[in-house]
């Protein structure tokens, strides 16, 4: 017993060494011996990096040129599959994750002073004590007034949660001191949830991040509350987001077990997505608001619902985004977006449009379809690029570039005047409602909600003559300006100035007042 113990481990050595000898041996005859990850030689890219920093007369970053030759190789792609440096990334995380580390205010630099225009309710900065109207002296250490902008304040600003930051500010000309601890601030996706009638609810999604359904559901509960039979489900300027949030809100809309949507690439087998549970929403008529910037996740519920004829689409042919990307966390902290499969509409519709001319082509498309007429006439034969498909209602509807609507609203080509160019491209105008609101606190503190304030707003011509002598200082002359231009303006006021004081809710409550779209919807819904 003894000589075994002792010979054991001399055994056991002599195994490993055989079993790795003839492992060496053997892989050279079996294909594809070498992984995903495993390279027994370099690549010619990454010979030409080593000999570049290694030879060449000037000093420059290894990192940019991996970058760089990153990005052109993705050119040969799709152009959704994207390179994500690891300096922006936690930024571009933070959208889809729906929530970002911070003190929860948002601010405008005036005349380079900091301003606060807005303070999450029940947030850091709220718990600690600021208000609309602070202006920042001090961030910890830093003092901010003076020359600033925007990209060092909002670092100054935001830091990890439970983290505490010092902040100095003015208050009425009066300094205010105060220690702020940082928290998770929230990315909203449900911009607006109100009811447009007695039981007409109006819910308007910005995009589809991690906590998307989980508000969407909220909403959709607080409106059947107060008495919500019907919905106009706004997704007009939503690019898209997490595929499975789309899913989880198509499945409110469908009964039974409905094919929502599925999946498939090269190298992934079909996957099918699938109603799974009853919904809130599967009974009442619903609309459905789409416009050419409505893309990926969003053309999943319109191509959904649109396929099992459960709303009417109004609006314009969707952007024609029909790719699934999955995320690679690489080792130096960047990201790589790669594009993975499709994805088909109940009916088999791939809605992804043509991305074989290039790039550039690809994200001029949508600016053709102002040359070609389309966001004009609607209806076109420049439209159908792909086969058509029958719904169960007997519905024609067409796949191979977005999502066609069964009601065609024309977008307003009307141009404006250089002026009022002018004065959004400068911020003029944002600049010019957050002072007024200041000027006039105690006017606009009447308002119970943006409905009062629609119905009982009466200082337009008060604000439009301040808002002339406010451009004017910016070299922006609005006295002759055609009355079409005008009354663009003053409606802008008045919902810019209901975004300041209750944030999105109270501008789209108050913009969908003349809303093109939004009025068609409930025509709709009246039949």
């Amino acid at each position: 017993m003894k000589k075994l113990q002792v010979w054991l481990p001399l055994l056991f050595a002599l195994v490993l060494i055989a079993g790795m000898w003839i492992g060496f041996r053997l892989r050279n005859n079996i294909p594809n011996s070498r992984g995903l990850f495993q390279s027994a030689q370099r690549s010619s890219v990454q010979e030409v990096i080593d000999l570049v920093n290694a030879r060449y007369v000037d000093k420059v970053s290894s990192d940019s040129l991996a970058e760089d030759a990153i990005q052109a190789m993705l050119t040969h792609l799709d152009p959704h599959s994207i390179f994500i440096p690891a300096k922006y990334l936690d930024e571009v995380n933070a959208d889809l994750q729906g929530n970002f580390e911070g003190i929860g205010v948002e601010f405008f630099i005036i005349n380079d002073t900091v301003n606060v225009t807005n303070v999450l309710a029940d947030g850091p900065s709220d718990k600690a004590g600021l208000k609309v109207g602070d202006q920042f002296v001090k961030v910890g250490d830093s003092t901010v007034a003076g020359k600033i902008d925007g990209e060092r304040i909002k670092k100054l600003l935001r830091g990890p949660g439970g983290s505490q930051v010092a902040v100095m500010v003015l208050r009425n000309n009066k300094p205010f001191s105060t220690t702020i601890t940082r928290g998770t601030i929230p990315l909203y996706s449900v911009d607006a949830a109100y009811m447009v009638d007695a039981t007409t609810g109006y819910i308007h999604l910005n995009k589809f991040s991690g906590t998307t359904y989980e508000e969407f559901m909220q909403a959709t509960e607080k409106l059947q509350g107060q008495g919500m039979k019907q919905l106009i489900f706004d997704i007009r300027d939503n690019g898209g987001g997490i595929l499975g949030e789309a899913v989880d809100i198509v499945d409110e809309f469908l009964d039974d077990n409905k094919l929502i949507v599925y999946t498939q690439g090269d190298k992934q087998p079909r996957q099918d997505f699938r109603c799974k549970r009853p919904g809130l929403l599967e009974k009442g008529k619903v609309v459905l608001l789409v416009d050419e910037n409505s893309a990926s996740a969003s053309e999943v519920v319109a191509g959904a619902l649109q396929d099992w004829d459960r709303a009417t689409l109004i609006g314009r042919r969707t952007f024609g985004k029909g790719l699934v990307q999955e995320q690679y966390d690489l080792s130096n902290g960047a990201a790589l977006r790669l594009t993975v499969a499709r994805y088909y509409s109940p009916l088999g519709r791939n809605i992804q449009k043509p991305y074989n001319k290039g790039r550039e082509a690809y994200n001029d498309e949508v600016a053709e379809r102002f040359h070609n007429g389309e966001m004009m006439t609607g209806d076109t034969s420049t439209n159908h690029v792909g086969p058509s498909y029958k719904t169960p209602k007997g519905r024609t509807v067409y796949g191979g570039g977005g999502i066609t609507p069964d009601i065609f609203i024309p977008y307003d080509t009307t141009g404006y005047s250089r002026p009022v160019y002018q004065l959004f491209s400068k911020q003029t105008f944002s600049r010019f409602i957050y002072a007024y609101y200041i000027q006039h606190r105690n006017y606009f503190d009447q308002f119970k909600n943006p409905k009062d304030f629609a119905q009982r707003f009466d200082k337009t011509g008060d604000a439009w003559s301040n808002l002339v002598n406010f451009a004017a200082k910016d070299s922006i002359q609005l006295g002759s300006l055609t009355s079409h231009d005008k009354a663009e303006v003053e409606r802008r006021i008045s919902t810019w100035l209901a975004r300041q004081i209750w944030r999105m809710p109270g501008y789209f409550e108050v913009n969908n007042l003349n809303d093109t779209m939004v009025k068609r919807a409930i025509e709709e819904l009246k039949k």
